[in-house]
């Protein structure tokens, strides 16, 4: 999807089956929060993760607070987290009167260190957030043991991370618990939406009803506890059910296309890529690298790709860093972090890249950081 020549940093593919579910829904009237493609997709989903429930809901960010309700977070609470990653991740915790408390990145796979996770650790901590940051995994063996020492939650954020693996087991399968977002840049779409997955029998039935308002499913406008409007609508569902029956080619599809970054970019010193374990599937949400420039530079270089045609996106910021949480943390320093965020660019990255997209992406990728270099 271009136009003009113009390459964005993502798009949807929508080649499978969603018009013709759509239009059934329409057809049928079946268009909120009822309906045979929510059943549908919630039990293909926890197939496709290997869990025993899915929980659709009405997109990611809602996805987290619910999983962080049904686990019983709330205020005096410590919850760890990765400072590497999108906002949503700590406001969720926030949501739910806790405490985010920051941990450092990885230096070569982006996520969350666990070496730096037991310094954290307090009597006051509940649990751990664990992000698989643009599609690689985060260490879950070493992350589950510490966990498991202390007595904690593990809770995987997999918004960017369908199908990934750690050690031959796909993401949602890994922790305690873990969410999903069906926002219209990931690997599955819905348009808006969220999917929390769990093999806990219990938790699956708090947020199914925390999903609906907290209504009584055997007493109709009963309301033993108080809830949240955080459902999935049918129509979503429907698109999500499509994209689901293609995933398996978009993950084929988008480790073609790194591998091609990976052979254009070739050994250079100038761009380092984010890396992939042995032990892991990285399913390449953003094919992301970092240039050796610090921040003025980067956006320098992603100025001059802007002026070529071709999109790109920085880092997030690390959370510590953001006015809610700078306070808090203002003594804090994480290194790994901040040197990511402040050198990191996220690349063109979609199934529909063609070959020749991603070399000129890469010309142009190495030319704006020469330039950068020599200005």
């Amino acid at each position: 999807m271009t136009h003009d020549g113009f390459i964005p940093v993502a798009a949807p593919d929508l080649g499978g089956n969603e018009k013709a579910y759509v239009l059934d829904c329409l057809d049928s009237t079946w268009i909120s929060s009822s309906g045979k493609y929510l059943d549908r997709f919630e039990a293909g989903f926890a197939e496709f993760c290997g869990a025993r429930h899915a929980v659709a809901c009405s997109n990611g960010t809602t996805a987290l607070h619910l999983a962080l309700a049904a686990l019983g977070v709330g205020p005096g609470d410590e919850v760890i987290v990765p400072t590497l990653t999108f906002v949503a991740t700590a406001n969720t915790v926030t949501y739910c009167g806790a405490q985010p408390v920051f941990v450092d990145a990885e230096p070569d796979t982006w996520t969350i260190d666990p070496a730096s996770l037991e310094a954290r650790i307090t009597p006051r901590t509940k649990g751990i957030i664990v992000v698989h940051l643009f599609g690689h995994p985060a260490d879950m063996a070493a992350i589950n043991a510490v966990a498991r020492r202390h007595g904690l939650f593990v809770l995987e954020d997999a918004a960017q991370a369908h199908g990934a693996e750690c050690r031959g087991r796909r993401a949602g399968a890994l922790g305690d618990i873990a969410t999903f977002s069906f926002f219209g840049n990931k690997i599955i779409t819905t348009g808006e939406g969220g999917m929390v997955v769990t093999d806990d029998d219990a938790v699956a039935g708090r947020m199914r009803l925390l999903r609906t308002h907290g209504m009584d499913p055997t007493r109709r406008y009963w309301h033993p506890v108080i809830g949240y409007n955080y459902r999935m609508t049918n129509l979503a569902a429907a698109i999500g059910l499509a994209q689901l029956e293609r995933v398996e080619w978009q993950l084929e599809r988008r480790r073609e296309i790194a591998a091609w970054y990976r052979e254009e970019l070739g050994q250079t010193d100038a761009v380092t890529c984010q890396a992939e374990k042995p032990w892991a599937r990285h399913v390449w949400w953003m094919f992301s690298v970092l240039v050796s420039e610090g921040a003025a530079g980067r956006d320098s270089v992603m100025e001059a790709m802007r002026r070529r045609g071709i999109d790109t996106r920085p880092v997030v910021h690390p959370l510590h860093t953001l006015p809610p949480y700078a306070d808090a943390n203002r003594t804090q320093r994480f290194p790994v972090a901040e040197a990511i965020a402040g050198n990191g660019i996220n690349l063109p990255t979609w199934a529909g890249l063609t070959r020749e997209q991603v070399r000129i992406v890469c010309d142009a990728l190495l030319e704006c950081v020469a330039a950068v270099k020599t200005a």
